[in-house]
């Protein structure tokens, strides 16, 4: 569980028929029927910029590409096609809750052939991967609680990990070094005491995303059901 600052990105444009959802329609797209708060500001800096995709179904996107590595969180189980310019079609399918590395490549349409819309949240990586960047704490929340933290992947720059916390579950002290970005499939209300006694306690829906720098703390899943997220750690 992590507790952040600043949450949700939801820029105002169009783009190659996938809606860059306004943040007057968060409460209507975001997690179909899950209330959003009223988002804050966007999460765009030198490390990473979140945007959220609303892809409907057979609706075939325009020719572009993606200049930058990607990492790719599905808040809805679906298929896609994708086809390179002058290449051959690659299919795609991933169950809700998926997170994927999408690597920068040439120009490609896309077209989501399942029947249902999907909800990506896109955490676009800025920056290479800088070598003295790494996580050698023993209070690294791998090495603490490996029950509850899972490595998904990592590569040189970043290292991703799923998050899930029983009900009521608390996480012993613990240290983040790097920063990150939360995506919350699902709701969230917790807090977190840091080691000179300071409580903080946040909450977010399904579909939220969140900022975070280091810090070191404990955490506490107030809920009478399971919490989970995906942290983004980038190494630049």
């Amino acid at each position: 569980m992590t507790l952040m600052t600043t949450s949700r990105s939801l820029p105002r444009a169009s783009y190659y028929r996938r809606m860059r959802i306004p943040a007057f329609y968060v409460a209507l797209l975001v997690g179909f029927g899950l209330l959003a708060q009223t988002p804050p500001p966007p999460i765009d800096n030198d490390q990473a910029r979140v945007v959220v995709a609303q892809d409907q179904p057979h609706q075939k996107g325009q020719l572009h590409q993606h200049k930058v590595n990607r990492v790719m969180i599905y808040l809805q189980a679906g298929r896609q096609e994708v086809t390179p310019e002058g290449g051959k079609k690659v299919t795609l399918q991933w169950k809700a809750g998926d997170v994927k590395w999408s690597p920068a490549g040439g120009m490609h349409t896309s077209q989501i052939v399942s029947d249902k819309p999907v909800t990506i949240i896109e955490v676009e990586v800025k920056k290479d991967g800088d070598p003295s960047k790494t996580v050698n704490t023993p209070l690294d929340p791998l090495k603490v609680d490996p029950k509850d933290y899972k490595l998904e992947f990592e590569n040189s720059q970043v290292r991703v990990i799923r998050v899930k916390m029983a009900a009521l579950k608390g996480v012993p002290l613990h240290e983040h070094v790097l920063n990150r970005v939360a995506v919350y499939l699902t709701d969230q209300n917790g807090s977190a005491t840091t080691p000179d006694g300071q409580t903080t306690t946040a909450q977010h829906k399904a579909g939220d995303f969140s900022w975070g720098g280091p810090v070191k703390h404990t955490e506490q899943n107030k809920m009478d059901h399971a919490f989970e997220e995906i942290l983004v750690e980038f190494k630049s």
